[in-house]
This record gives structure tokens, C-alpha cells and sequence, in this order.
């Protein structure tokens, strides 16, 4: 059965959700620190016990998150003035012994500021079904946090799922379009949209093909992008097309749906494959006039990267169908000669300058979001592009970011430590990091934002005895590399 909310059935539940605080805050509030954090983990009974005297909430609580049967009586009282029949002729409840179960996840979501949402999606346990529909997982919270939140007129949430980014969207996009190729989704995504009173263009297809021939100034997508073979086991993951095959395409399809200067933000996997060079490879997914920063976030071998995503499914690992369909996996992996999978981020941006593509690794954990990081990448793009020379990057004043420290480490040896290195650091984003040498530092060290570039260079020159224009030819592309990883910023 696909969801579906009337107007008058989502006023309704809003209004439930609303008297009884069925919010972040309030179930965070009503479970506590322990059981909430408990809760993150899958441990539901110090939920359960947390929410004996919660009231309404109490019950939404056990019924919407924790998978509970709550008697007919309890239920009207906190869906009311929605009926529990009412709920479950949207889909939302079903009838068993002893009173109501939910058919769906309907839970709170919210930003770290501002009011939040609700979101709903299909129940964990159904995960094995092929028109699954997801909820709020981490690939959704990955790309809502490396979204430049900058306002825009239009923007596109390609494949939508129940919606995620495109409920994010409203908060800095004029008008927001939401596509998916699945009815099971698009039903998911409408309905959420209709519980949060938000105004949001459906189309249905494939793809680009529901927005042919339209542009906009910003596109997000969390495509199905595992690669594998050319199957779909579940719609929200599997494209169809062999490998990254899927992601090619739509890489060098989408800079023809931006507007000029429009930004698209994409999730995506890539092959490494024996003999080739993987930036190599993306690179060459771009069709011409797009700036471009492929960021790999992590490397899986391709054991790893099967289990994952069948652990991901719901799946036994243990069973013969399983097994056999990672057997299947892997024989194609070793007959493409993929030695691991990339995972990571695209920021692709129209652009009628000369592009400017990099692709970089950034593994490990990142606690700050992504998004203000992907801001600062493209204005500092800009402003290279506007100092493209060497003497008007010389001609500049530049000065260190907030918090830049300079990191020194010594090895022990038979004569007690010994210097080995010295490195920059940022302290916030993506914690950039980069080695310098003595002159090098000295130079960060002038950098306040006074003095030109090139006399700090004229002068660390003096002071070391170094000819400028080695000097020079050493500092520009560091201090290129610096700008865009944010550590100097023009003064």
C-alpha cells in the first residue's frame, strides 16, 4: 500500500505531533541521555522503560519508533484529532492484536538549528523488499552536511527518496523539485512533504528526463551509485548500468542542467581498477566548461565493500542465496580487475572561465559539516581564477585563517630527539594539513594581511639568502593550494 495524506489527515497529525512534542527535542527530552544514545545503537528497552510515563508521547514514542503494539485507546488520544482508521487508511498504522502497529517510519529529523521535520519512510524490517524506500540513513546525513546551504532561486533533489534533501532545500532554495523513478518513493516523499506544510514540485522518471530541457541554480542527488553488476536488487541503491557506469553518465549530464555558475552536489562510488589511476578515471567523467572537486572520503577492498552493502540490505550473510549473491559480486569484480571502491563527494559548477578540477583524498573522520567548506572551495576558486597570474597572486595580502597552528615533530635517535617536520594545520572543516619547510613557515608567519606577497617574499629571500625568483617559482603553487584548503585567506 503507498502512503498518501490528505490535507485534512496531515493538518491532523501535525497538530498530534505538534500538543505532544513528538519533536527532537522532545523525544531526546523524554528519553534522557542514556536511552536516547541506547536507542542510536538498536537497544530499545531503555526506550521502552523511559517512556512508561511519557503520556502521548510515550506512545508515539514506543509506536512510531519502537515498534510496539499500543492499545486503540491510547492511540486515538495521541493521534487526536486524527482517527487511528483515519491513519491507517493513509497507510500509516496497521490493525493487529491488541490494537495498532506502525506500517511506516514516521519519525522527528531536524538540522542541528531550527525547527525540524518529519520524515517517512518504510520500516527497517521491509528492507529486503526491491522498492524499499529508506529513511534518514548516514548517506542522506552525509550529503545534507557537505550541502553549501548558500539561497538560491531553483533548486533539484535528484532522486529524492522520502525526501531528505529536498526538506533541507526549502530552508535556501525559492522553489525546490524533487524527482524519483520509483511510485513507492515519490508517494513516501509527497506524503512527508504534505505533514510539513511544504510546497515541493514532484516529477516522476528516470534520471534527468523528468526535467528535460530545464536548469536550475542548484542540484543534489543521493543516486544509486554501489557498484556492482548490471542489476537492481533494491531501487535506492542499484542503478542498472555495470560499475560506475551510472555515474559517469549523470556526471557529464548534469553541468547541462545548471543554470551558469549553478553548483550540483553529488554522492558517488568510483572503481580503482588495476592498471588505471582513479582520479584519472573521474576526471575523465567531465564534459568541458565545469569546475569540479571530486573529494574520496574511503577506500573499500571488495569483500568489504559486498558485505557492507548486504548488511546494509538486511540481508544473512550466512545464508546460501546471500552467499551466492556475493559470489556472484566478486567473480564480477575480479573479471573487471577492480581492486577496491572509492567512495565520496562531487562538486560540479558551470562555469565559462577555464575550469579548475581537483581530486584529493580527505580519509578519516570529519566531525564539522562539509557544507561551508564547499562554499569557501568555490569562492577561493574564484578568487584564484581573479589572480591567475603569478604577479597579481603577488600583488596580494594574504593572511592566515582563525586558528591555523604550526606543528613541529622530532624521531628519537643515539642523540636525543631530532627535528623531522614541520606541518600547518587547520583546526575546524576538514582539518587540511600540509608540510612546510623553515623558509616556508617563516613565510605563513609574515602572512597578516600588511605586506603584498611578493615583498614578504623579497624579504624572506634577504633573510635567507635565497634568490627571489626561486623562491618564487616554490611559494605560488603552495600558496594556491593553501587558498583553496582555506589556510590563508585574502586580507
Amino acid at each position: 500500500m503507498l502512503p498518501h495524506l490528505s490535507p485534512a489527515a496531515a493538518d491532523a497529525l501535525r497538530t498530534a505531533f505538534s500538543r505532544s512534542r513528538y519533536t527532537t527535542d522532545g523525544v531526546r527530552e523524554l528519553l534522557g541521555n542514556s536511552a536516547h544514545a541506547a536507542l542510536g545503537r538498536g537497544e530499545v528497552e531503555p526506550a521502552h522503560r523511559a517512556t512508561r510515563d511519557g503520556g502521548e508521547l510515550g506512545v508515539l514514542v514506543r509506536l512510531l519508533l519502537l515498534g510496539a503494539v499500543e492499545p486503540d485507546a491510547a492511540v486515538a488520544s495521541a493521534l487526536a484529532p486524527l482517527t487511528p482508521a483515519d491513519a491507517a487508511a493513509a497507510g500509516l498504522l496497521r490493525a493487529v492484536e491488541g490494537g495498532w502497529a506502525a506500517a511506516l517510519d514516521l519519525r522527528p529529523y531536524a538540522e542541528e538549528e531550527g525547527s525540524g521535520w518529519w520524515v517517512l519512510s518504510d520500516l527497517d524490517a521491509g528492507r529486503h523488499e526491491r522498492d524499499h524506500v529508506t529513511g534518514v540513513g548516514g548517506a542522506s546525513l552525509t550529503l545534507a552536511a557537505a550541502t553549501d546551504r548558500t539561497p538560491v532561486g531553483t533548486l533539484l533533489d535528484l532522486g529524492t527518496g522520502c525526501g531528505v534533501q529536498a526538506l533541507h532545500a526549502t530552508r535556501h532554495a525559492g522553489a525546490v523539485t524533487a524527482t524519483d523513478v520509483a511510485p513507492r518513493a515519490l508517494a513516501m516523499a509527497a506524503a512527508t512533504f504534505a505533514l510539513n506544510g511544504l510546497d515541493v514540485e514532484l516529477r516522476d522518471g528516470p534520471w534527468l528526463e523528468p526535467v528535460a530541457g530545464r536548469r536550475f541554480d542548484r542540484i543534489v542527488s543521493n543516486p544509486p551509485f554501489v557498484p556492482g553488476p548490471a542489476r537492481v536488487d533494491y531501487v535506492y541503491r542499484d542503478s542498472g548500468r555495470a560499475g560506475d557506469d551510472a555515474l559517469a553518465a549523470l556526471v557529464a549530464d548534469l553541468p547541462a542542467h545548471l543554470e551558469p555558475g549553478g553548483v550540483a552536489q553529488l554522492l558517488g562510488s568510483w572503481l580503482h581498477v588495476r592498471g588505471e589511476d582513479w582520479p584519472d578515471r573521474v576526471r575523465s567523467w567531465l564534459p568541458p566548461g565545469v569546475d569540479a572537486w571530486i573529494v574520496q572520503r574511503e577506500v573499500a577492498d571488495p569483500a568489504m565493500h559486498v558485505g557492507t552493502w548486504q548488511r546494509d540490505a538486511g540481508l544473512d550473510l550466512t545464508a546460501p542465496a546471500t552467499r551466492a549473491q556475493a559470489g556472484a559480486w566478486l567473480d564480477w569484480m575480479d573479471a573487471e580487475r577492480v581492486e577496491a571502491i572509492g567512495f565520496g563527494h562531487l562538486v560540479l559548477r558551470r562555469t565559462d572561465e577555464p575550469p579548475v578540477v581537483v581530486v584529493e583524498d580527505l580519509l578519516g573522520e570529519v566531525t564539522d559539516p562539509l557544507g561551508p567548506e564547499v562554499a569557501s572551495w568555490l569562492r577561493g576558486v574564484d578568487w584564484l581564477r581573479a589572480h591567475g597570474s603569478d604577479d597579481a597572486l603577488l600583488g596580494a595580502r594574504l593572511a592566515l585563517a582563525p586558528g591555523v597552528v604550526l606543528e613541529s615533530w622530532a624521531e628519537p635517535g643515539d642523540d636525543g630527539w631530532t627535528a623531522a617536520g614541520t606541518a600547518v594545520a587547520r583546526p575546524d572543516g576538514p582539518r587540511w594539513r600540509h608540510e612546510v619547510d623553515e623558509p616556508a613557515a617563516a613565510l605563513l608567519a609574515g602572512c597578516r594581511g600588511a605586506l603584498p606577497l611578493g615583498e614578504l617574499v623579497e624579504l624572506l629571500a634577504f633573510a635567507h639568502d635565497r634568490p627571489a625568483g626561486e623562491l618564487v617559482a616554490a611559494t605560488v603553487p603552495a600558496v594556491r593550494e593553501l587558498v583553496r584548503h582555506g589556510l590563508l585567506v585574502p586580507a
